[in-house]
């Protein structure tokens, strides 16, 4: 009996991992980033690894609060310090401002970064938002996790030499991008080999036993001017990394629909704005719910379920790209009306997620809610079980790595 304990503890062990996740959630703290960050924590912590969270950057940190880009980390520090009582990995984080001289910390020391660098089974490169340094590269254990698909890959096509260093330096590259490297995609891959995953999801962060109030809407959230920080050009096209043109496209789907919905954005051009609210559009100022983790989650729970579309460059390139934060409508209960990007070969397309490629498909998605809101609503709990939850989600990224 005394064996056989020592050797069930001894398994337990050696499945036991010392995990370190990477990623800006302290350096630009606005909510759907700290989210997408959290549930790789938690999901890990589940699986029950020893998980510790490195921001190691030289880019300067973001203040949501002041607006304003400084080499000072105090926010930075203060929002991983809330974020580590909130979530279970207080002692466990560490913020280390390359950018400065002597890498000064808060959290963890930068010895003790150094120790993790070379002590840890996995390093996980969320966003593929980590550059590189001498402490870093002592890893070979280092994961590349892609969250926007199609700008590496045809970098690589064009032979951009310091991205190709780059990703060559990890041991696996995954890809939110599921239809990467199949003939679905029309970038080659040049002999990489991209790994399909997906936004893990904590579900029951989300899950509510309540009902959306009766004069809740179809709801958004999104960052309306980023066309131009990764749009690129492809075989003489230029796809856009930009979810405004796409929403112009079909600014009449409220309209069209017979529907009010919400979207919660900073669209400042006051013409666009109008050109929104005559066609049915509800819009609102993101800012508070932004530096808010909880109100963000909140929002969405009161929420009938979200239409969106998706970037350019996932839409034209068939990327099989799905949204983080869409997920999270998902395991809230709340359907999902979006953009069609390849995905529904792989999952939803019924109930509780329908993709759409034409405006009437949008009209006639509503409808299909309203007629049956409870079966939507299900399903889209249920899908979010199937395919988003986190420890399914990161079990197989670490089984595959």
């Amino acid at each position: 009996m005394r064996r056989r304990r020592l050797n069930l503890r001894l398994t337990n062990e050696m499945k036991r991992k010392r995990i370190v996740v990477m990623g800006f959630m302290g350096s630009m703290p606005i909510a759907g980033v700290i989210w997408q960050h959290i549930h790789y924590i938690v999901g890990l912590q589940r699986l029950g690894h020893d998980v510790y969270y490195i921001e190691d950057s030289a880019r300067l940190p973001y203040n949501p609060e002041t607006f304003e880009v400084t080499d000072e980390f105090d926010y930075a520090a203060k929002v991983l310090t809330l974020l580590a009582r909130d979530f279970d990995f207080k002692n466990r984080w560490a913020f280390c401002a390359r950018y400065l001289p002597g890498n000064p910390t808060a959290g963890l020391s930068l010895k003790k970064i150094r120790q993790l660098y070379r002590e840890a089974d996995a390093i996980l490169n969320v966003c593929g938002a980590q550059e590189f340094n001498d402490d870093l590269l002592v890893s070979d254990r280092i994961l590349y996790i892609e969250s926007d698909p199609s700008v590496e890959q045809i970098k690589i096509d064009k032979g951009v030499t310091s991205t190709i260093e780059y990703l060559r330096r990890h041991r696996a590259l995954f890809t939110f991008g599921e239809n990467v490297g199949t003939k679905s995609f029309p970038v080659p891959t040049h002999g990489f080999n991209w790994l399909p995953t997906r936004q893990p999801v904590v579900t029951d962060f989300w899950k509510t036993k309540s009902s959306p109030p009766r004069a809740a809407v179809f709801t958004t959230v999104a960052n309306w001017s980023t066309s131009g920080l990764k749009d690129i050009t492809w075989r003489g096209r230029k796809y856009l990394w930009s979810k405004s043109r796409e929403f112009l496209r079909f600014i009449s789907a409220p309209k069209k629909a017979g529907e009010t919905f919400e979207m919660a954005t900073n669209i400042e051009h006051a013409a666009t704005r109008k050109k929104f609210e005559r066609n049915g559009w509800r819009l609102r100022c993101p800012l508070q719910m932004s530096v808010d983790y909880w109100l963000y989650r909140d929002y969405i729970q009161r929420s009938k379920g979200e239409y969106t579309v998706a970037k350019d460059q996932y839409v034209r390139l068939n990327t099989g790209w799905f949204s983080d934060r869409s997920a999270c409508y998902l395991a809230a209960g709340r359907p999902v009306i979006t953009q069609e990007t390849g995905f529904t070969k792989l999952y939803g397309g019924k109930a509780g997620l329908l993709s759409f490629q034409l405006l009437d498909e949008i009209a006639d998605a509503v409808k299909a809610i309203n007629r049956d809101y409870a079966k939507h609503s299900r399903a889209a709990y249920d899908l979010a079980r199937e395919f988003f939850e986190a420890e399914k989600v990161l079990k197989s990224v670490l089984n595959r790595a």
